[in-house]
């Protein structure tokens, strides 16, 4: 492991300590978001490599649970890979969509309630960021860890929501890495957004409107649209 000692130390990065494990992470995380606004296979271990540096990372500044998150996204990231490989050999592409109401609904609900549950273990079990850590920090740790399973659960299945759910991860993302001290992390997190955004509309753009419902568009419009084609 001594070969590796140098991603736990720091490199000022204009005047902010940065580690090289955070830094190395979050690139590849910048690079495997333009790669699935892409729709590419490669964004899969491109991620899972970003993950192992991002769990470095946080085991260096004990942020337990997410370094959890990471060893979760790296299994999930394992299984999507497989999910859209066979995807582009079924179709020739990998095709996206919108999530339907029910599955939007369980999404949610998996969120608040996996949050509530996933905090009330951590607390109980005192495994958030320091003994007596309060009960925001805590519920911040879970909505991230929830969050992210969500977020690879929903681009495994090519939801067009995939990008909703990373966007509600990055908010809660950017001050508690800041609180962290990883600073570049939170960089990272608010250059997610306009990524985020882009990826809405790309993949919104390939998506079948006439047969699911758009959040983004009024529901009468779709049905114009499935008028039109009959």
């Amino acid at each position: 492991m001594s070969a590796f000692h140098w991603l736990n130390e720091q490199f000022s990065f204009f005047g902010l300590p940065v580690y090289w494990s955070d830094f190395l992470g979050n690139i590849l995380a910048l690079a495997t978001v333009w790669l699935a606004l892409r729709r590419s296979l490669v964004a899969w271990p491109v991620q899972i490599l970003g993950s192992v540096f991002l769990l470095i990372a946080s085991l260096n500044v004990d942020l337990g649970g997410n370094a959890a998150r990471q060893v979760v996204i790296i299994v999930s990231a394992s299984w999507g890979w497989a999910t859209w490989k066979r995807n582009r050999e079924q179709e020739g592409t990998i095709n996206v969509r919108w999530a339907n109401w029910s599955e939007r609904a369980v999404l949610i609900a998996a969120m608040v309630l996996g949050t509530i549950a996933f905090a009330a273990l951590l607390k109980w079990r005192d495994a958030s960021f320091y003994p007596g850590a309060p009960m925001w920090m805590v519920s911040a740790d879970a909505w991230i860890f929830v969050g992210s399973i969500l977020a690879m659960y929903s681009q495994a299945r090519r939801y067009i929501e995939f990008w909703f759910v990373w966007l509600a991860v990055d908010l809660v993302g950017v001050p508690l890495a800041v609180h962290s001290e990883l600073y570049f992390s939170g960089i990272v997190y608010s250059i997610f957004f306009v990524m985020v955004v882009i990826g809405i509309r790309d993949w919104a753009s390939r998506s079948k409107p006439q047969e699911i419902a758009s959040p983004l568009e009024p529901a009468v419009l779709v049905e114009s649209r499935e008028e039109t084609t009959r």
